[in-house]
């Protein structure tokens, strides 16, 4: 396992002068997939065409949380990025990135917080690009913070799903959960580049993640035949 949410974990891991205890983490768990090992499901990672990339920007203890989504994103999506934000620093390689001509880059964040000029409902890529999706991965009050407080990320186009787009994810949400998470967010995303094929594997991947690690962490008999293994074995 070597994606770039790895890698920031490992990183992470590396500077910390104390262990980073997240709820549920001292559970034994697979290294590649973050469940516990009864329920690894390492074998179900998709293997899908993708054209868009994904540049996850996460909060300090997101790479070290064991039910970050952020990740499941890096599994699928070949070129993803993932950097640690920092309100007085930037990574130089990010810098770099968003400069990278190939790229056109979309910061994925809800419309009422920016500027109207600012805000985009499509994907339209300019020919010889290829969309890059800038993610913020934190909670909801985090990410207001990154998104006010990064200014480097100004000068692009704010991506703002829409209400209708929203609500089919919603759907499957428990009715206290306000905002999509992030792999759900980079799902959409995708569908809206025209990478169809994974969105819908990486909405699949999702399912089985959760379903397994809500098993694990009720002792629930581990079924590969249910709907969510079935809807992601096509994509396998």
């Amino acid at each position: 396992m070597s994606h770039a949410v790895f890698r920031l974990r490992a990183e992470c891991l590396a500077r910390s002068t104390r262990p980073f205890v997240a709820r549920g983490s001292r559970a034994p768990r697979c290294p590649e997939c973050r469940v516990a090992f009864d329920y690894c499901f390492c074998a179900w990672r998709p293997k899908v065409a993708v054209r868009s990339g994904v540049c996850l920007m996460m909060y300090y203890s997101e790479p070290m949380k064991p039910s970050n989504t952020g990740w499941l994103i890096a599994d699928l999506v070949p070129d993803t990025w993932a950097f640690g934000w920092s309100r007085t620093e930037v990574d130089e390689t990010l810098l770099a990135l968003l400069e990278d001509p190939q790229w056109q880059p979309y910061l994925v964040f809800p419309g009422e917080y920016s500027a109207p000029e600012r805000v985009v409902d499509s994907v339209e890529v300019a020919e010889g690009k290829r969309p890059l999706f800038i993610l913020l991965d934190a909670t909801w009050t985090e990410a207001r913070k990154m998104f006010r407080k990064s200014p480097y990320l100004d000068r692009f186009p704010v991506l703002s799903l829409t209400p209708e787009q929203i609500s089919r994810y919603q759907l499957r949400r428990r009715k206290n959960e306000e905002h999509l998470c992030t792999a759900e967010v980079g799902a959409l995303c995708l569908e809206l580049a025209g990478d169809e094929e994974a969105g819908g594997a990486l909405n699949a991947y999702l399912d089985v993640f959760t379903e397994r690690y809500l098993g694990a962490k009720r002792a629930l008999p581990l079924d590969e035949a249910s709907p969510a293994h079935q809807a992601l074995s096509s994509y396998l």
